[in-house]
């Protein structure tokens, strides 16, 4: 299968509960041909940051995402949020006007893929942030088609065949709870079910010769097999036997439809590529690193391999000669990382993004031997780069001795003399991780004074299986416990006010927000809780039903509804609202499906029964994760107003008397 496009595959248990668009606001400027000069460092004797923003100034930065190359290569096809809402745009290879594809003025829209041979494209979009995406194609006249009509149903692109002639798209139309897999003709768009999914597996990779594909088939978060399916019959062969627990992850066909190239842990801490041959069944090492190999992929003739590792919060991207072994170099560029990286069918130049602490996304071209193209220019120039501050990396032991890995922001203006408030930042999941990347809304709070310490508590993904599984059935307490040992990490900061410590997070990070100020009523000064969960036993009930394939392994690693309910109850911050007496802010979107509406809205009741300050934000046309820029203006901005009153401040709003 080519992947031309940006592949969709169905939801990560890691990231059940992770925020979408959240905290990694990335943008782009109007494009320009020109590359840009890197960012020249302040004097030293120059006070940062030389002016604090407003959030409009953040957010003004445009963002932008996916790369697709048109069938002569000529263009890209990618996502921006210009208009204020995500819409599907091309643009030249060369650099230059972008041009509209979409114009959605209501519900996001991202791009997907170029057909191979001709300018029609693929775009996806939901209804109001519902994650009920439906697939749609874009002739050259601009007329739009939804290829996958109904209600209530939710499909993603799975790939165009290796000619063209074929694309595939996993639906869940036959059944709400499982995925199955169609093929349509790229023509036409008629299409056939090729594999009807009655085990409730996850749809994987298809080979370049359209027998086989990839499935599995998770037992629980640290445990999963591995499957290859013959297509025409529909018989699944399991190829990941192995002993205790251990996940395996189908990335690629080799490019003779010979070997599936799958990653897996069961041989250490970490993920490592390997190979199984379908024939004999005989598996082989491919490659090794440190740390989690997290993708593997081939270009569409099979010339280069792509490997993405997560090296201690940070994406390293390497590209090898597949008949050679030899690494390509790819060019050294300032101030970020090298992501996103798509090859063109040809396989004679490439698209990536570049992306760091101060320097949100920006698209590059490369002509393989060649020097990079810079397509965009992301920051909003109001904004100086010198102003914004680079992240590190920082460890700290926790109550019991485990070290702990965050990721942590420090204003310039903190020091000693001038000690900052502080936020420990909890990640989505359970199992998602804090890394190394541009975030608006943390460089918004940083440039305002505020130290933020991105913790990856135990259960964290990224830091080998061990410490991933630490947190299972534990959930309230140990990984609890660690945002605590977070908070005396910071009171040990010489530049840190050891009295102005908050908690913020999004969905299971706000469930841990939350967790803190009612089991901990004392720890922290303020909480900020967007969209987090607060009653294990609603979400847990409750959960979309296109979650069939993870739903037990979320139960294994919670809570049972069934079988913990008393568990389940002390565990979940609702239930002992009458201890949280500190400040309390929450955001949620009306239409999210993950951490429905209801859970916000009898936490935000219960605490202002205690008298102590709430603040709810409701979006009605968002769901999980705010993706429209005028209600980032408005979250991220009162997110600000809030902390700057309880937790910077002494109670009362500027103005206040």
């Amino acid at each position: 299968m080519t992947r031309s496009g940006f592949v969709r595959t169905p939801l990560s248990l890691a990231l059940a509960l992770a925020a979408l668009p959240l905290a990694a606001i990335a943008g782009t400027r109007a494009p320009s041909p020109a590359m840009s000069a890197p960012a020249v460092a302040a004097s030293a004797a120059t006070a940062l940051p030389s002016k604090q923003y407003g959030i409009q100034d953040f957010i003004d930065s445009i963002g932008v995402s996916g790369a697709s190359f048109s069938a002569d290569e000529s263009r890209l096809l990618f996502s921006s949020n210009k208009s204020g809402i995500w819409n599907a745009y091309s643009m030249p290879v060369g650099g230059g006007e972008w041009t509209p594809v979409t114009r959605s003025t209501v519900d996001s829209t991202y791009a997907v893929s170029y057909f191979p041979d001709d300018d029609r494209v693929l775009v996806t979009r939901d209804q109001g942030g519902n994650e009920l995406n439906h697939l749609y194609a874009i002739g050259s006249d601009g007329k739009e088609r939804d290829l996958t009509p109904g209600d209530k149903l939710k499909a993603s692109f799975a790939g165009f065949s290796h000619d063209g002639r074929h694309f595939y798209v996993s639906s869940n139309e036959r059944d709400p709870k499982v995925f199955d897999l169609y093929r349509y003709d790229s023509g036409d768009y008629t299409r056939e079910l090729v594999y009807r999914n009655a085990d409730a597996y996850e749809i994987g990779p298809i080979s370049a010769d359209e027998r086989w594909i990839a499935l599995s088939k998770t037992h629980t978060t640290n445990d999963s097999d591995l499957f290859v399916a013959e297509l025409s019959s529909g018989k699944a062969t399991k190829v990941s036997a192995h002993s205790g627990q251990a996940q395996f992850s189908g990335q690629d066909f080799s490019p003779d439809s010979k070997w599936l190239y799958y990653t897996a842990n069961d041989q250490g801490e970490f993920a490592q590529l390997r190979r199984v041959e379908l024939a004999s069944g005989k598996h082989e090492p491919v490659q090794q690193a440190d740390w989690d190999i997290t993708d593997a992929y081939f270009s569409h003739d099979g010339k280069y391999r792509v490997v993405a590792i997560n090296e201690d919060g940070s994406t390293a991207i390497q590209v090898f000669d597949h008949a050679s072994g030899r690494q390509v170099a790819l060019p050294k560029l300032p101030s970020g990382e090298i992501r996103n990286l798509r090859i063109s069918r040809s396989e004679k130049r490439l698209a990536f993004y570049l992306n760091g602490d101060r320097q949100p996304n920006d698209l590059y071209v490369l002509d393989f031997g060649g020097e990079p193209r810079q397509l965009t220019h992301s920051l909003n120039p109001a904004i100086a780069a010198s102003d914004l501050v680079d992240s590190q990396v920082v460890r700290f032991k926790s109550f019991d001795g485990l070290s702990v890995p965050n990721i942590m922001w420090k204003p310039h203006q903190a020091s000693p003399a001038a000690k900052a408030p502080a936020l420990v930042w909890v990640h989505g999941g359970p199992g998602g991780q804090t890394t190394r990347a541009h975030s608006a809304v943390i460089q918004f709070l940083a440039n305002h004074g505020y130290v933020v310490l991105g913790i990856n508590n135990r259960g964290s993904s990224g830091y080998g299986k061990t410490f991933f599984a630490a947190d299972d059935g534990k959930h309230g307490r140990e990984p609890l416990q660690d945002t605590i040992s977070a908070k005396q990490y910071l009171q040990s900061l010489d530049y840190v006010d050891p009295d102005r410590i908050g908690i913020i997070g999004g969905s299971y990070g706000g469930y841990m927000t939350v967790a803190a100020l009612a089991f901990h009523p004392d720890e922290f000064k303020v909480g900020v809780d967007i969209f987090g969960v607060t009653n294990w036993l609603r979400t847990l009930e409750s959960i979309p039903p296109y979650w069939e394939n993870i739903r037990l392994a979320l139960y294994k690693e919670v809570g049972d509804p069934a079988t913990q309910r008393d568990f389940l109850i002390a565990t979940s911050p609702l239930f002992h609202a009458d201890k949280i007496n500190k400040p309390l802010m929450v955001l949620q979107g009306a239409n999210d499906p993950r951490v429905i509406k209801p859970e916000s809205d009898e936490i935000v009741a219960a605490v202002r029964k205690n008298g102590v300050p709430v603040e709810y934000v409701v979006f009605d046309d968002e769901g999980h994760g705010f993706s429209k820029k005028k209600n980032q203006i408005e979250g991220y901005g009162k997110i600000l107003v809030f902390l700057d009153t309880y937790l910077k401040g002494d109670g009362k709003a500027k103005g206040q008397p």
